[in-house]
């Protein structure tokens, strides 16, 4: 695993330990954060779709990709 680039945010989940579908899980740790803080999501590809849903509620995303099948995602809301 390569160095997170969003090491200073405030939550980190990283989608590929969770068994099945993420995205409860992703929206449930998006409703924890408190303002001002960010979520830092790690994936085995780019979440392409979320992007639209993060839009939707009111969140920005900054993307990092250091690796072939390694995707940072920092959320914060907007």
């Amino acid at each position: 695993m390569s160095a997170d680039p969003f090491d200073d945010a405030d939550e980190h989940l990283d989608a590929r330990e969770i068994d099945g579908e993420p995205f409860g899980d992703i929206m449930a740790a998006l409703d924890g954060l408190d303002d001002g803080e960010s979520l830092c999501l790690v994936n085995s590809f780019e979440p392409v779709p979320l992007y639209d849903v993060l839009a939707e509620r009111g969140f920005t995303h900054e993307t990092a990709n250091p690796t072939e099948d390694e995707w940072y995602v920092e959320i914060t809301p907007a």
